[in-house]
């Protein structure tokens, strides 16, 4: 695997608690790191470069509180930075995130080429998005460190490529840091990225149904009653494919097979008082396995054990490895 050292040192699982808009926000970053997991928050959830940069700074501050009484380092610290903000904003942005102590930058849509620079003349780390073999292949071109390879069953802008051929194949093409995101709620989920090759797993929906999320408690609620018969991957929301929440479709009287084919990305066919993601929602397909809302704290507790027993199932281990070994096969006769 390829996580740098000191990623991987401040880790208790090689968990990723996911940038997700309008609810990641100081108090689940921080509930996250104080558990080791790498906490991360979309830049576009503070309103004001005043109020980032005091995120920040809360952040810091709950993290060295983590340091002084459990005597070890929080886990890693992520932000999300659209591509697309002027160079002298993103610039700004980015010497925010060096002054504060943010490790990874998370890029998604667009190309990372410009933000990438920037980063590592701060001494940075960039992580983008790609939901394909394509887009993983321009932004290892623009010199990113690492991929978070968005398969089938994500919540918010997925993919459609099974994670079982995504990350195997990413992986044969690139030697930094993957990430596999998607449908990943359990320890036992966690256990199966590595196993495929990747360094890290996203979670994001499991996170967003948690005490300190800043998801609307209607949102919370829908998660965990709901199933994925209730998701719809669609782009007639806002003209990029997700997995939207049917009941807060509904909720807004939206009949999601009435909205026209989108020609372009946009929300202006919606109703004037309906935006995406904060009033009609999205989750993934780990929704089937939520069934309630804790806190980040036993959740963590939960994931580590489900980690623990996958890493301790038994298998054909050793029947495998003499598999492995031999020169002919069973069938070979």
């Amino acid at each position: 695997m390829t996580l740098p050292d000191h990623i991987a040192r401040r880790l208790t699982l090689p968990i990723v608690c996911a940038p997700m808009f309008l609810i990641s926000g100081p108090e689940l970053v921080a509930a996250a790191r104080d558990c080791g997991f790498i906490g991360a928050f979309p830049r576009q959830n503070a309103r004001s470069a005043d109020q980032f940069a005091d995120w920040l700074c809360r952040i810091r501050d709950a993290g060295q509180a983590t340091s002084d009484i459990r005597g070890r380092h929080p886990g890693p610290l992520a932000v999300n930075i659209p591509t697309t903000l002027p160079e002298d904003e993103m610039a700004a942005d980015l010497d925010a995130c060096a002054r504060h102590g943010v490790d990874i930058v998370i890029t998604s849509v667009g190309k990372p080429d410009v933000i990438t620079r920037l980063a590592h003349e701060r001494g940075l780390l960039v992580h983008h998005d790609a939901t394909s073999v394509t887009f993983a292949e321009k932004a290892i071109a623009a010199g990113v460190d690492g991929l978070n390879c968005i398969g089938a069953g994500g919540g918010g802008h997925s993919g459609t490529v099974s994670h079982l051929a995504l990350i195997p194949r990413l992986r044969s093409m690139f030697d930094g840091t993957i990430s596999l995101a998607g449908a990943v709620a359990t320890g036992a989920a966690v256990r199966a990225a590595e196993v495929l090759g990747a360094d890290l797993a996203f979670v994001g929906t499991r996170f967003a149904a948690t005490v300190e999320s800043r998801a609307n408690p209607l949102q919370k609620e829908w998660i965990v009653s709901g199933d994925s018969r209730r998701l719809r991957y669609t782009a007639k929301v806002n003209g990029v494919p997700a997995n939207w929440m049917l009941d807060s479709l509904e909720h807004h009287a939206i009949d999601i097979e009435a909205l026209p084919d989108p020609t372009n990305r946009g929300h202006e066919h919606l109703p004037d008082d309906v935006r995406p993601w904060r009033d009609l929602w999205s989750a993934g397909q780990g929704i089937e396995l939520i069934h309630d809302s804790p806190p980040v704290a036993e959740l963590a507790r939960r994931l580590a054990a489900e980690y623990r027993d996958a890493c301790d199932a038994p298998g054909h281990r050793r029947a495998a490895a003499e598999l492995a070994s031999s020169e002919r096969t069973p069938r070979d006769g």
